[in-house]
């Protein structure tokens, strides 16, 4: 059997270049809704349910952030990151 090494070694290996600039922090996440008011009656519901299980904090940025657009998953998952259950 016929080797095929001449064909994938002609180009020279390099390490990629690193450069000094700051490492990019991740973006910031996009509402996916209007901001509002009020919540939504789907919302209140939802909530009245969610805060059996959770804080007042935890609670209160939840519907801060809905009232700022965010959906409900997206609401409960950055709560969860900074104030926790």
């Amino acid at each position: 059997m016929p080797y095929h090494t001449d064909k994938l070694e002609t180009k020279p290996k390099t390490k990629p270049k690193v450069s000094n600039t700051k490492p990019k922090t991740k973006p910031k996440v996009k509402p996916l809704n209007k901001p509002r008011k009020q919540l939504s009656k789907l919302q209140k519901d939802y909530m009245k349910e969610h805060s059996k299980k959770h804080s007042k904090e935890h609670n209160k940025e939840m519907i801060r952030l809905m009232k700022l657009g965010q959906c409900i998953e997206m609401a409960h998952r950055m709560t969860m990151r900074t104030k926790g259950k």
